[in-house]
């Protein structure tokens, strides 16, 4: 069976701040993005001061990276955590990281399981599909493949496309759902139009063991899946999370 692997970066999710916070948060990463890293620390810096989750998870992205300040992985972790404590799910996701590898704390895979659940219930999508990864393999939870397949379908559902094309591996093998071909070239489908190259060439294996009406009906849901993804209309089938 294929080892699934974890996604390590997290995408930024929304949160309503006041305004003097949300100008200086936005100052702040449009310094960083083009250098101003002095600029960058001076904002974060100042939100943080002033307990704005944002900021301090901005200047905790800093740290990790060593961005206009030496790379300090602890003095990150600490930041994250900080953040955490506000209930900011973009922390709670980095510091999940930073315990699944080691990075500034000691390895912690139950903790890494407890921070990506509380930002995948948060409706982080990477977080989601690390899940899935996490009870795929067995990494800080027993191994549980119904689980597994509920995170998928999550992150899948926000057009996550690793979790897309997990999702097909899963049904192609059989594991938390009973083995479907036609499944598997569904989301293979959906995740190719996302760019995966590894799920147009497990799309072409799916095809090889369907029928050429099975080819069709396969193809005509995952266009009106897909439709439905991106539009934000598509809940997933069954899930029990």
């Amino acid at each position: 069976m294929l080892r699934y692997t974890l996604y390590t970066v997290s995408l930024c999710t929304a949160l309503v701040l006041t305004p003097p916070a949300q100008a200086g948060l936005e100052e702040g990463i449009a310094a960083a993005n083009v250098g101003d890293f002095e600029t960058a620390i001076s904002e974060f810096q100042y939100l943080a001061d002033k307990g704005f989750a944002p900021g301090i998870y901005e200047l905790a992205q800093l740290y990790e990276n060593g961005h206009g300040v030496a790379k300090n992985q602890h003095k990150a972790a600490q930041l994250y955590q900080q953040a955490v404590d506000k209930d900011f799910a973009d922390a709670m996701f980095s510091l999940a990281v930073m315990y699944q590898e080691g990075r500034g704390v000691k390895v912690d895979l139950l903790r890494a399981v407890e921070l990506f659940t509380g930002a995948a219930n948060k409706g982080v999508a990477a977080a989601q599909y690390n899940l899935g990864v996490m009870y795929t393999n067995g990494e800080g939870v027993l191994k549980d493949y119904p689980t597994a397949v509920d995170w998928y379908q999550k992150a899948a559902a926000q057009n996550y496309t690793l979790a897309q094309f997990n999702l097909a591996l899963m049904y192609y093998e059989g594991l938390g759902v009973p083995k479907n071909i036609e499944k598997s070239y569904i989301w293979n489908t959906i995740a190719e139009y996302n760019g995966n190259l590894d799920a147009s060439t497990s799309r072409k294996l799916d095809e090889r063991k369907l029928q050429p009406d099975a080819i069709e009906r396969a193809k005509k849901i995952a266009d009106e899946m897909y439709e439905k993804i991106l539009a934000g209309r598509y809940a997933g089938e069954g899930r029990r999370l």
